[in-house]
């Protein structure tokens, strides 16, 4: 019973292998690649002011020689239309802008691939 294994291995009819050969004479390959990116900006400008500005300006208003803040302005022609402005900007931060933009770019690539025998 032991010897069963070898036996057969022994036994066995001898086993030959044939070549294969391709039987075609050509052909294409196609292959299709999709991509999407997807890029996300976020745009921050902080602006700040060192110094002090103050700006006045005005129609029919009577402005002195040198204005400032606290200046007791007048019209110069009573019941007339008048126009004034007043602007004072201390240092510290003067303005700040945010953008934010996505950008999404879609690529589509088709490759193909002609091969013969």
């Amino acid at each position: 019973m032991k010897y069963f294994p070898i036996l057969g291995i022994l036994l066995a009819a001898p086993v030959n292998a044939a070549s294969v050969v391709p039987n075609f004479t050509s052909g294409t390959v196609t292959a299709e690649t999709t991509t999407r990116t997807e890029v996300v900006e976020v745009i921050r400008q902080v602006e700040y002011s060192t110094s002090t500005s103050y700006t006045v300006s005005g129609n029919n208003i009577n402005i002195p020689g040198t204005p400032g803040p606290g200046t007791n302005y007048t019209i110069h022609t009573q019941g007339a239309p008048f126009q004034f402005s007043e602007t004072l900007m201390t240092p510290g931060l003067s303005s700040e802008t945010t953008i934010e933009r996505t950008t999404t770019v879609d690529s589509f690539t088709t490759s193909i691939s002609v091969f013969t025998q």
